[in-house]
Formats: C-alpha cells, structure tokens, sequence
C-alpha cells in the first residue's frame, strides 16, 4: 500500500508529488495521457513583463524534478474508479488496482464546444485540440481556418495559432441555439472581452478596455461594433457576426456567416460563405470531476469556478478523510495556480502522515503564493473567481459542522 495515489500528471499532479517525495512518501502518479504535463503542454504566451511562459518547457522542468526524486510516474494508464474502503482506498486502473492511503484528483478540465450544423466534418475540431496539435504534435491544422467563440481560452489559443503562421480569417460567435446560449449572446460576450483586452497589442485597446468596465459603456460599444470587426493581432474580432454552419462534403471548405444583432439575432438576407479549410470550436471549460463523484465527493454547482465543483477547503481537503483535490477540477485557472495547489495538496497529505508542527506553517505559506498567484494571473477565466472561491469554502465549513454534529448525535 502506497501512501499516496496521485490521479493527473499535470501542474498540479506533478507538483504535488515533488511536494511529498521531499518529506519521503510513497506516491504513484497516474495519467491517461502517454505524456506528463497535461494542459500545459500546449501552453505558450509572452507574459506583460515580456517572458514567455513555453508549457512544454514548464511541464519538462516539473517532470524531470519529479524523476530525480524518483516517483513512480505512470503515464498511459487511465482510473475508473475508486473505492473507499474503512482505512484506505482502491484505485482501479486499467491495469492493475491500486492500495493506497490517501488519494488526489488532480484531472484538470474538459472542453464543452458548442455544436453547429457541420460540426462533424473532418477539420472541425476544439480550440483545445488545435492547441495540442500545433504546440505539442508540431502539426499543421490547416491552410486557412476560423474560431466559433469568443473568449479567454480561444482568444489565448488564437495568439499561439498565429505565432504558429497558422492563417486564421478571425473570430466569431455561434448562432444561437440551447448548447450555446451563454456564447452566441453579444452583450454577454462583450463583459467577458474587457478580462481580455489586456492581451491585445493595441494600447488603443487597452485603454477603452477601462471604461468599457461600465454597462453602458458596453451597450454603446456593442450598437457601434464595426462590421469589420476589431482586430487584434492582425486577426478581426467579431461580435455582431456568427456562424451558422460549416459547409463541406467529405471535409470542411466553407463556413456560412451571418450578420446579428445585440442581442444575437439572426439578421436575414446576410449570409456570407466565407471559404475555409478547418474550424477551431471555441466552448468553455468544466471541471473534470467523475472521479470525485465516484468517491462519494460533495459537489456544488459554481459559475465563478466554472461549473460543478468538488466541495474543499482552501488546503485541499474534501470532506471525505483522505481525499485531496487541486488543479482545475477545482475551478478554472491558470496553469500556475494549478502547480501551486499541488503543493498545498501536497503539504496536506503529509500532515495527515507526519507528525512536524512546522509543517502546518507550510501549509499557510503556501495557500498565501496561490492567492498571490491568482491575483497576479494575466489569463483570468472568470472574472468572480475570489466569491467563487469564497463561496466553496463556506460549503465546506458547513458540511464540516454538519458532520461533526451527526457525530456528535451518534456519540449521545
């Protein structure tokens, strides 16, 4: 029996192994994915202080440190499901189960892409997949292409496609439909573009981004959107255009465009055939968290997060003894955040198997760098995400009480 079973080998997952191979524990780190670093492998940008952050080179650095520590890292092998026995857990794999005393889920995030008519033709793909094939596979997606959605991830994606010599005519919305509602709706859009113009090269850009943190300063901007749309990095933005399906017969060879309104009507006799080669469907991302549910895990629904969260605190713990969360399973962030929370999970498994009063000191350092971390992040998903955050803590404490008092009842 192992004393920790770590399920990701990504930020977080590695992260969390260094943290307690360092105070000497057992630890396997299980992934799916015949390579370690998860979503940051296809990572690249250039941060405001003008480095770039290479997710591959990242990931390299996390994985080689775990390496010499000598942690049984064991990539290609996917967990579906795990069982909480009185004093430890089964995981099971698709090779062998696994005893262990404590278990992490660190499983990062999914796409959800919302579909249009076409969406199933060959070269219709994510904007995560576009990014795993251009920075990690070193492949060429296509000749001439165009992102439905618009928002931080296709627009953080869109820059490294470009970087790439990847041509791209630009980005547009979805026509409406019950999937994409939330991304096809122009207003909503345009609050989510001000948490993302400071990425933009035009200090024309930035600076209208200021006032544009004002409702009808944005009601303004989106009734006089150009119909060329604003460009940023050469590429046009547009928020009064969607796409309303993706033409093709054995592959994708065009897209048809049409013009809407505020409020993401369809305006008629505007359509446009716009000729392209592949289309990056941009969604948002979701907690992966099957595996959490499966244990037994609390969840609450957070917009903030992203979606359906474990419940936890902010050391990592769930209100099931032995089970540890980080990464984006437990809201969307950046890929630093995620390598943080690692550590904090970390530190947390070794206190609940070492007796070191310093080690809770640790522990509060440690939950202070990710909130600096998060405060200090250039990639934002969400703009709440501190109420949302603030919210699943006071989840937490109330089924932490909760618990207690059922204890105490049994006890009486």
């Amino acid at each position: 029996m192992v004393d920790l079973v770590i399920i990701g080998a990504g930020p977080a997952g590695l992260s969390a192994a260094i943290t307690t191979r360092e105070y000497g524990l057992s630890v396997i780190v299980m992934d799916e994915f015949p390579q370690a670093g998860g979503r940051l492998l296809g990572q690249l940008h250039e941060e405001l202080n003008g480095e770039w952050w290479n997710g591959i080179k990242e990931s390299k650095i996390l994985y080689d440190k775990a390496q010499e520590l000598e942690t049984d890292i064991r990539l290609g092998v996917s967990v579906h499901h795990i069982e909480n026995l009185n004093n430890h857990f089964v995981v099971h794999t698709n090779s062998e189960p696994i005893l262990a005393k404590n278990v992490l889920i660190a499983t990062g995030a999914a796409e959800s892409p919302a579909p249009i008519p076409g969406w199933t033709l060959p070269g219709v793909m994510s904007i995560g997949a576009a990014q795993v094939m251009t920075n990690v596979h070193r492949v060429r997606v296509g000749e001439k292409g165009i992102i439905v959605g618009v928002n931080m991830l296709s627009a953080a994606i869109a820059r490294e496609l470009l970087l790439a010599d990847v041509d791209l005519y630009g980005m547009a919305l979805p026509v409406r439909n019950v999937v994409s509602e939330d991304q096809s709706n122009p207003r909503e859009v345009m609050d989510r573009l001000i948490h993302i113009a400071h990425l933009a090269p035009s200090k024309f850009i930035k600076f209208g981004s200021k006032f544009a943190k004002f409702k009808f300063i944005r009601n303004i901007a989106l009734n006089f959107y150009p119909k060329k749309g604003i460009k940023m990095w050469d590429m046009p933005i547009h928020l009064q255009k969607a796409i309303k399906k993706i033409n093709g017969t054995n592959q994708v060879e065009s897209v048809t465009m049409v013009d809407v309104t505020p409020n993401g009507d369809i305006i008629r006799n505007t359509e446009k055939t716009i000729e392209v080669d592949f289309v990056c469907i941009a969604g948002e991302l979701y907690p992966l968290g099957e595996l959490a549910a499966v244990i037994g895990c609390p969840f609450e629904y957070n917009e903030a997060l992203g979606g359906h969260v474990p419940i936890h605190n902010r050391a990592m713990e769930t209100p099931i003894a032995g089970v540890y969360v980080a990464g984006n399973i437990t809201g969307i962030e950046s890929a630093k955040v995620a390598r943080e929370q690692g550590e904090v999970a970390g530190l947390s498994v070794v206190k609940s198997l070492i007796n070191d009063s310093s080690i809770k000191s640790e522990i509060l350092k440690s939950i202070t760098k990710v909130q600096k971390i998060r405060d200090e992040a250039i990639i934002q998903f969400h703009p709440h995400i501190n109420k949302g955050r603030k919210k699943i803590l006071e989840s937490y404490n109330v089924k932490i009480k909760n618990k207690t008092v059922c204890k105490g009842d049994e006890n009486e």
